[in-house]
């Protein structure tokens, strides 16, 4: 009997006393106690009907519990879905609609809000926030050891909904042999040791967080200072303990603005990552002129974990993502014809490997459009690759806006703008912003003699959608830019901001 994830992550760490987890309360966790936490979060999940296979929705805050819970979900052979703390209730009750999960966890908090979405699909609720959780109480009796079920490498680990730009979010199927084999080309990659300290302030509803720290960690049995989100006084005060850090762009631009950042203050340090959003190259030269060292920049996508690095030993050039990961093909086509471009060229950025997913939940006419039949996943973005191998990231044929992290999808945005009385149209575009990646604007098109004001728009948004995707300003235009086929001209938008 073999679990392909538990072997390689988790079995190896049995009675392991080195510490694995320490928390913002003080507390820590060493290994061996944190397996058998996870082996009692797998019972639990037995005795609420979880069965292998089935998705466990978590919607629910940092704690050690939740990191608990992912394990526990591979032991049990669950497929974990975690979902961002600031979905609303109408996203999230398309998720649960739509991956028909056997149990929900949600923050204790939120309760409430939950059981109500979850009683029309007949699901039952359990809650983690400490020791009131139910979730929480309920493994606090269950044995401390769980024979791992049987899965294996194409089994499926992990459900992660990733926003479209026609509309409704995309499940994306990541099976055990996708994230471990990610896991183990970046463990290798960046030298991560059980000699590591990693500094962890990223959520851990998000593929950066979850599956590039955590598992790293995990397979090289490194100690995690868990953060619960970032506080620039608790980091400054780790970074001086600790060896690596990993961060979105937002980390390292407020590291930046803070005098007491200096030189001396990240000795002990050996590595910055960044991801999951662009890395201005001001913030790159500004960050080693500061401190010496040059953040590592790499770049994936939910579909496919990680899929290029900067290397640890040799040139880390601003403004690119370096090179394919190992076990990992990157090539660059023409988006028209799917033929392979010449070095120097624009073109699609295509990638195939172990990482990438299976597909997306049940939508097959989606994955035949994106995922070729030999294997190759069309990312969406527009890349380069030099003669040397190296990757740049110039523009993406879809309108995602990345925003602190994020993925935001403007038609999402645009679909709820678009259905306020007085709005007769709206175009949303993202704009270079120094501290998040790129911000938010909505270009708005109001309806003749209406009284459509910015705070009408504000409050309708702040109810249907979570906080990240709010627009962070509003545009009244006469008309929208177009071109003779009658699309609407982005570019144009976001020419006629910066002027």
């Amino acid at each position: 009997m073999t679990n392909t994830l538990y072997d390689a992550l988790f079995a190896p760490h049995v009675g392991n006393p080195a510490t694995f987890l320490q928390c913002d309360d003080g507390t820590t966790l060493s290994y061996d106690a944190f397996l058998k936490r996870a082996a009692q979060m797998a019972h639990t999940l037995t005795e609420s009907g979880v069965q292998p296979g089935d998705r466990v929705v978590v919607q629910a805050p940092k704690l050690s519990d939740t990191i608990a819970l992912y394990a526990g979900s591979v032991l049990a052979g669950a497929v974990y879905l975690p979902l961002n703390s600031a979905y609303t209730q109408a996203e999230l009750a398309y998720f649960i609609k739509d991956a028909d999960p056997r149990l929900i966890v949600c923050d204790i908090q939120d309760e409430a809000a939950v059981v109500e979405i979850a009683q029309a699909a007949g699901t039952p609720v359990l809650t983690l926030g400490g020791s009131a959780g139910s979730l929480s109480r309920a493994a606090d009796s269950q044995p401390n050891t769980f024979k791992a079920v049987d899965r294996g490498p194409e089994d499926l680990a992990a459900l992660l909904y990733t926003s479209g730009t026609t509309g409704r979010s995309k499940g994306a199927m990541l099976s055990h042999k996708n994230l471990l084999s990610n896991a183990v080309a970046l463990t290798e990659l960046w030298d991560i040791t059980s000699n590591d300290r990693l500094v962890h302030a990223l959520p851990i509803f998000h593929t950066h967080g979850l599956f590039v720290a955590m598992n790293t960690a995990l397979l090289a049995g490194a100690e995690v200072r868990l953060c619960t989100a970032f506080d620039i006084n608790v980091i400054l005060g780790e970074i001086t303990q600790s060896t690596l850090m990993m961060g979105v762009p937002t980390f390292y631009t407020r590291l930046l603005d803070d005098a007491r950042f200096t030189k001396e203050l990240v000795e002990s340090m050996r590595l910055f990552v960044s991801g999951s959003a662009p890395l201005l190259a001001e913030t790159h030269r500004a960050f080693e002129a500061r401190t010496g060292h040059r953040i590592l920049e790499r770049y994936g996508m939910t579909e496919t974990n990680m899929i290029t690095s900067n290397p640890l030993k040799g040139a880390r050039v601003a403004g690119t993502v370096g090179y394919p990961l190992p076990g990992t093909e990157v090539k660059i086509t023409d988006p028209d014809t799917g033929e392979a471009q010449p070095s120097g060229e624009i073109g699609m950025i295509e990638v195939r490997g172990d990482n990438v997913f299976q597909g997306y939940w049940n939508m097959p006419e989606k994955t035949a459009e994106e995922l070729r039949a030999n294997g190759f996943f069309l990312t969406g973005d527009l890349g380069v690759q030099d003669e040397d191998g190296r990757i740049s990231i110039v523009g993406r044929s879809k309108d995602l806006i990345i925003s602190g992290g994020y993925n935001i999808y403007p038609k999402e945005v645009e679909d709820v703008l678009n259905d306020i009385p007085g709005v007769l149209e709206s175009a949303v575009f993202g704009v270079p912003h120094a501290d998040f990646g790129e911000s938010v604007i909505a270009a708005i098109v109001a309806e003749k003699n209406s009284s459509l004001t910015v705070e009408t728009l504000k409050e309708t948004v702040q109810v249907q959608l979570a906080r990240f995707k709010h627009p962070r300003e509003y545009l009244f235009l006469e008309a929208l830019p177009r071109n003779t086929m009658g699309k609407v001209q982005k570019t144009e938008l976001r020419k006629g901001y910066r002027t």
